[in-house]
């Protein structure tokens, strides 16, 4: 769950907006191992992604997406946060609306 209740997991619109932005900066080496190899870029400088699609993702954008790594997840997915300007612009780049604060605050996407 992240704010407000609002369980983002479902809709996956962030990891699958640009295959620039699933990138490492700031996750220990230790936590970094643990991510599967076939999910890494090659120069090992984040996920890997088909199009702009990450490839821990599993599911269907909008409908029930998940991380298949969620625990292990890039320290700049655990920044991307329900209703966030981030979160609106990968949502209208799916063709979805913005959250509301009342789907934020109810869960419910």
């Amino acid at each position: 769950m992240d704010q407000a209740g609002f369980d983002c997991r479902t809709c996956g619109a962030c990891c699958a907006t640009s295959a620039d932005w699933p990138r490492f900066s700031l996750e220990p080496d230790e936590q970094l191992d643990r991510i599967p190899e076939a999910l890494v870029k090659a120069d090992l400088s984040g996920m890997r992604c088909e199009g702009d699609r990450c490839l821990a993702l599993s599911g269907t954008i909008g409908e029930a997406a998940a991380c298949t790594i969620y625990a292990l997840r890039p320290e700049v997915c655990r920044e991307c946060q329900p209703g966030d300007p981030e979160c609106d612009l990968a949502r209208a780049t799916h063709g979805m609306a913005p959250l509301s604060e009342a789907e934020i605050a109810s869960g419910r996407s």
